[in-house]
């Protein structure tokens, strides 16, 4: 069985280009006692990948230099020396950028393909929704009649953000980078206000104008100066729960903005930086309530998915261009059960 991998070439500096990336393809070894043949169906393409390029110190080790990247993926099992795993079972995990892999099973989950669409399970019942979840409702805990502001909030994680504050009774702000996302925002989501940072000429005045009670939570997608900006808005004892910064991952030196410990210590604010694995005891409550929601038709949910194995880097540096709405992904190959 013949594999196709994609490899990190070189440490981007600044935003990575098609010179970041390289393809290989090379022979699969025969399976061994306990391993399974996992043929790629879904690839995610994920902000946080771009800090593990880079050799910094951080939560997660760098990718390996002329090694696959690896992410989330939904995979399944074409064939079997594994009792637990036999063929035809659909499986998540942490798998390399390839058509097809070999693993002993360690980390992969069972997902049932009957539940939702596969996709599915690397977004709003995956990690982005795990996210979204554990982020608002543990760190910020949104009350009724509170005002929610979230950045990047036509993502995969700011989709679902904003529609569990509503959920929660709040006021929900939006912050994206095009019309069309606007428009999503406040027609199909429901958010209450949409700020398109990119076309508006001063976002703190729009921001202010969008929340004249101020700001009791921030969900920080971005970082830079839309956080900047939100920051002066805060009202006393809000919450800030600090999920990623996209706006400074490609930064070559770290930019200088306001000092913001004078504005939590004055109005008393707590801001808290996560990663959703900190939450794992807390997954299986959270799944089944994104379900239930999703059933009952209480939340929308929106994927950008682009098809073929060749087109992950083009997905990957979108995300940094604003090119997708709600999760992004790559469709690999077609689920033989579908």
């Amino acid at each position: 069985m013949k594999t196709r991998s994609i490899l990190l070439n070189e440490r981007p500096q600044g935003l990575p280009t098609d010179n970041t990336f390289k393809f290989k393809e090379e022979e699969l070894p025969g399976l061994q006692e306990g391993q399974v043949l996992l043929k790629s169906l879904y690839i995610s393409v994920d902000p946080y990948m771009r800090g593990r390029m880079s050799d910094a110190k951080s939560y997660v080790p760098p990718y390996k230099l002329h090694e696959p990247i690896m992410g989330g993926v939904v995979a399944e099992v074409i064939e079997s020396h594994n009792a637990q795993l036999p063929q035809g079972t659909v499986v998540l995990g942490n798998l390399p950028w390839q058509t097809y892999s070999i693993s002993d099973g360690k980390g992969l989950m069972s997902i049932n393909p009957d539940l939702a669409p596969l996709s599915y399970h690397l977004g709003i019942l995956g990690m982005p929704g795990l996210t979204a979840y554990c982020g608002l409702l543990i760190i910020c805990v949104p009350k009724p009649g509170e005002t929610v502001v979230v950045s990047g909030a036509a993502g995969a994680v700011g989709t679902v953000v904003g529609q569990i504050a509503k959920l929660k009774g709040c006021r929900v702000i939006g912050i994206a980078g095009s019309d069309d996302k606007i428009n999503y925002l406040k027609e199909e989501l429901g958010f209450d206000e949409a700020i398109n940072y990119k076309s508006t000429p001063n976002i703190q005045n729009a921001l202010a104008a969008a929340c004249p009670n101020g700001v009791d939570v921030y969900f920080d997608n971005v970082g830079g100066e839309i956080s900047d900006a939100v920051y002066s808005l805060l009202n006393n004892f809000a919450r800030i729960a600090v999920c990623g910064q996209i706006s400074l991952y490609n930064a070559t030196s770290p930019p200088m903005g306001p000092r913001v410990e004078p504005i939590l210590l004055k109005t008393k604010s707590l801001m808290k930086g996560f990663i959703v694995s900190d939450y794992a005891d807390r997954f299986g409550e959270a799944a089944a309530e994104l379900a239930g929601w999703l059933q009952e038709g209480k939340l929308q949910y929106e994927e950008t998915i682009v098809e073929g194995f060749d087109q992950l880097p083009h997905a990957f540096l979108g995300l940094f261009k604003g090119e997708n709405i709600g999760k992004q992904l790559v469709k690999v190959a077609e689920y033989s059960g579908s």
